[in-house]
């Protein structure tokens, strides 16, 4: 069984936007991806839940350039919104 950390669980938590344009992306990679990915990944990702709503709005609707230290992670979460969608 994986034992999920305090920091995990609040990461989690703060991936739930309640704003259903970042919803699509962020639920199913915080549902599949997020524990099994590496610390790294892991440690962008709480960075990433961090960012304000307009801002993430724009990278993932592609209004804005996405910053570097968030292109990789961004692009796999679009993958992971592509495989939920595909499911359904």
């Amino acid at each position: 069984m994986l034992m999920i950390t305090p920091q995990q669980r609040q990461v989690i938590y703060r991936a739930r936007r309640g704003l259903k344009e970042l919803d699509v992306f962020f639920s199913p990679y915080a549902k599949y991806d997020y524990l099994d990915a590496p610390a790294s990944e892991q440690a962008a990702f709480a960075a990433l839940v961090e960012q304000e709503d307009p801002d993430l709005l724009d990278w993932f609707m592609q209004v804005k350039p996405v910053p570097v230290e968030f292109a990789a992670l961004i692009e796999r979460m679009r993958l992971s919104r592509q495989r939920e969608e595909s499911k359904g």
